[in-house]
């Protein structure tokens, strides 16, 4: 079986082309080839597959099986794959997934797409569909207590559930120690990715992020989108910002004109291979 690895700011996913193999049981293929020692080693496994509503769809599977609704930054990847591997000649394209369909600018030049933007659509602030457990239909500034820290959090759903917290320094932050159990929390009926957030200037943030079912990467593009919306909630930022994560940077806006969240960003390639087990 044939497989692509490709990367957007650290955040690397095995990507395979779903028109051409058959994959029975993505689940646990994600589990087998995720895996850094024995097998592939990447954040999760991406299919690219046909649809009936879109140009492609996406399914995509954290390193523990699980599946996700979105993830931005595997979604700027396939909008790479998919026009440098020839199966559209598009610069626009839509892709469905199971947080909504998403909508990629390519940025190309000289026939490479040197970064994408998506649409990631509007945020989902109500409680109840995010969903988190709360008396409150907005959830911003819910105090939570973490073994020995207090933390505020903002919810947001960009398809997918987050939680948001700032911080004043996130370099030394334990982020495992804390994110592992923010994830799990009972107030997160799906469980909740995890955002700890450090505010530079109104115009820039620094992030590091716990994803659900795959513990703390380099950076999620549905997180920083949250960020930037848990920020302005809050008052802390301009509604476009840079993002920096620990793989890289990313532009992210949130356009009064629509109230969408538009986020731009690199998209490589890493290597080709076959899977042989």
């Amino acid at each position: 079986m044939r497989f692509t690895k490709m990367e957007g700011c650290g955040n690397d996913y095995i990507y395979i082309n779903g028109f051409e193999e058959e994959i029975k049981h993505p689940d646990l293929l994600a589990v087998a080839m995720s895996e850094r020692h024995f097998g592939v080693g990447a954040d999760g496994l991406v299919l690219i597959l046909p649809s009936q509503q879109a140009d492609f769809r996406m399914r995509m599977f954290n390193l523990d099986g699980s599946e996700g609704e979105m993830c931005g930054n595997a979604v700027r990847c396939i909008g790479k794959y998919v026009y440098e591997r020839g199966m559209t000649q598009k610069d626009r394209i839509t892709l469905e997934t199971l947080g909504g369909i998403k909508t990629l600018q390519l940025h190309i030049q000289q026939k490479e797409v040197i970064a994408v933007t998506a649409d990631m659509g509007e945020p989902i602030l109500e409680a109840e569909q995010i969903p988190v457990r709360s008396e409150r239909s907005l959830v911003i500034g819910e105090q939570m207590q973490i073994l020995d820290r207090m933390f505020s959090f903002t919810c947001v759903s960009m398809g997918n559930p987050h939680a948001v917290t700032f911080v004043e320094d996130i370099a030394g932050l334990d982020v495992e120690k804390y994110g592992s159990i923010a994830e799990t929390a009972p107030i997160f009926p799906k469980k909740a990715n995890i955002e700890f957030v450090q505010v530079i200037d109104r115009t820039h943030l620094s992030m590091r992020v716990w994803e659900r079912g795959s513990g703390e990467t380099l950076a999620c593009g549905t997180g920083a989108s949250a960020a930037l919306v848990a920020a302005v909630l809050n008052g802390l930022c301009e509604r476009k910002v840079r993002i920096q994560l620990l793989g890289g940077t990313l532009e992210v806006e949130w356009r009064e004109s629509d109230h969408h969240i538009y986020m731009t960003g690199p998209a490589r390639f890493s290597f080709d291979g076959v899977w042989l087990r």
